[in-house]
């Protein structure tokens, strides 16, 4: 960073003071919630695929008096398949549960014609789904299969999609913040055009006054940027803990190791604002001489 005295030679303007401190500050904030989302959507793609990859569904549709016979006959069948760890059927309260989000608590099941459901649960090695639905067609007519497939592959799809979103919106917020704290670089040396000269004439290097507006911005960009990171991590645990009725909803803060990313983002914007400033003093002082 070169003299730590070096930025008292250039005079400080209160615009891009602000301008570079609000920037950096309301970016960081930004990201600790962009960061937040990507996270967020990376555990929930691990829950859907997790909770749907080892798990079946066999819901049976027969007459009435034929339904508890089909019942049996099925738990039979899925007994005796490779790869099966456990099969039951759900009760009618846990089957009113599932309904009662649609239908209200009060649903009397006992006299509506609903299929009864059999939860599967699979072993490490998984079964064969094909052979199963043959075997089922066979000896329970009204039995249907249903591995989540066509759930599991669309959601993870659609989480993984969420958490790339996440890291576009970081980088084109790292972006952003070069190029505001670019242009607020470019009004200070250009406002200070009169002060790079007479440096200038008293021998200063351009290196040297380079360096100045570096360290002044830089560390301007850093105060900012750990201001919104702490603001945006206290908003984090502000938030509704992780509940299963809230799904997605709820959740979308940090948990374990995940507190430790957003301590990154000051030292990044520093880096960015290091690097912008160094561009710009550069580019400046070559026009001013």
């Amino acid at each position: 960073m070169g003299d730590s005295q070096a930025d008292r030679v250039v005079p400080p303007t209160g615009f891009t003071a602000r301008l570079t401190l609000f920037a950096a500050a309301t970016m960081a904030f930004l990201t600790v919630f962009a960061l937040a989302l990507s996270l967020a959507s990376g555990r929930l793609a691990a829950r859907w695929g997790d909770e749907l990859a080892q798990s079946s569904t066999l819901r049976i549709s027969a007459p009435a008096e034929q339904m508890e016979a089909q019942t049996e006959a099925a738990l039979t069948v899925l007994q005796s398949t490779p790869g099966i760890a456990s099969a039951r059927a759900l009760s009618d309260d846990e089957q009113r549960a599932l309904l009662a989000p649609w239908f209200g608590p009060d649903l009397p099941v006992d006299g509506l014609p609903i299929p009864q459901l059999i939860e599967i649960l699979e072993d490490d090695e998984g079964y064969d789904a094909a052979g199963l639905r043959l075997r089922l067609q066979a000896e329970v007519p009204g039995a249907v299969l249903d591995d989540h497939t066509r759930w599991r592959k669309p959601l993870e799809r659609a989480a993984g999609r969420l958490r790339l979103l996440g890291w576009v919106a970081i980088l084109l917020i790292t972006a952003t913040t070069g190029v505001m704290i670019t242009l607020a670089a470019n009004a200070a040396l250009a406002a200070n055009s009169q002060v790079i000269a007479v440096l200038r004439l008293i021998g200063a290097r351009d290196t040297y006054i380079a360096r100045a507006f570096v360290r002044r911005f830089t560390l301007r960009a850093l105060l900012g940027a750990t201001i919104g990171a702490g603001l945006g991590m206290l908003a984090m645990l502000l938030l509704p803990a992780a509940q299963d009725e809230g799904g997605f909803l709820t959740g979308l803060g940090f948990s374990g190791f995940g507190w430790v990313l957003p301590l990154i983002i000051p030292p990044l914007t520093g880096a960015v604002a290091f690097a912008a400033t160094g561009a710009a003093a550069r580019r400046v002082l070559a026009e001013l001489a």
